[in-house]
């Protein structure tokens, strides 16, 4: 079944669990979340496939568009490369490198919203991104980055997993946190035994409170 559009072309009035995710730039998993959660409204064929009303997609971007969480990112412009408090390019602490930030994300649009953030205020940063817990886990081992940033919501190995997991590891006590959730307070009431003295950024506030969040842990670095 399909709809008119305003242009008379016709619509579909559902999608499939793949194609919502090609449309928001996210993973499958992230999508399966999403109608958990009830933010997607979502059906089962009789054969067992899940649709996704086109209707709960588009009001899905609305919102997230007006919170400059969707759609094009909602940078502020930088008038110049930010120095952090007057330094000149910093280098990790350890000597030598540059400042080394991974990115644990599934969605394509945040990992484009953070890069277009550090890229701006951050130059001397340099920034990996992971799609998926699993492979940020590996990378993380690889690059031993100096802050860490980590969506809660991920395939294969949920963020906060992911996060008791490094704190085993004896290297991770040197790394900074961060981490960034579409979820509000009461829904990170599961995720609770990682948060714990981390700072946490709701998406829709990822403009305006990630680029504090990471001058912060690069002064705390170099302090």
């Amino acid at each position: 079944m399909s709809t008119p559009d305003s242009a008379g072309l016709s619509m579909p009035a559902h999608y499939t669990t793949v194609e919502v995710a090609k449309l928001l730039g996210m993973a499958v998993r992230s999508i399966q979340l999403m109608v958990d959660r009830g933010e997607l409204q979502a059906w089962k064929t009789p054969g067992g496939h899940r649709r996704i009303s086109r209707e709960s997609v588009e009001r899905w971007q609305r919102v997230h568009a007006m919170a400059g969480g969707g759609g094009a990112p909602a940078v502020p412009a930088a008038a110049a490369p930010l120095p952090v408090a007057g330094h000149a390019p910093l280098a990790s602490a350890g000597g030598g490198h540059r400042p080394r930030v991974l990115l644990i994300e599934d969605s394509v649009h945040f990992q484009n919203l953070v890069r277009l953030l550090v890229q701006q205020q951050f130059p001397q940063v340099e920034l990996h991104i992971a799609n998926d817990g699993i492979t940020g886990l590996a990378l993380y081992g690889q690059i031993q980055p100096d802050i860490l940033i980590v969506d809660i919501l991920l395939p294969d190995l949920d963020g906060a997993t992911l996060i008791t997991t490094l704190r085993s590891r004896p290297p991770f006590a040197r790394s900074k946190l961060v981490v960034i959730t579409s979820l509000d307070v009461h829904q990170r009431d599961p995720y609770a035994f990682a948060l714990d003295g981390v700072t946490v950024i709701h998406k829709p506030r990822l403009v305006h409170e990630l680029p504090d969040a990471l001058r912060a842990c690069l002064l705390e670095e170099h302090a």
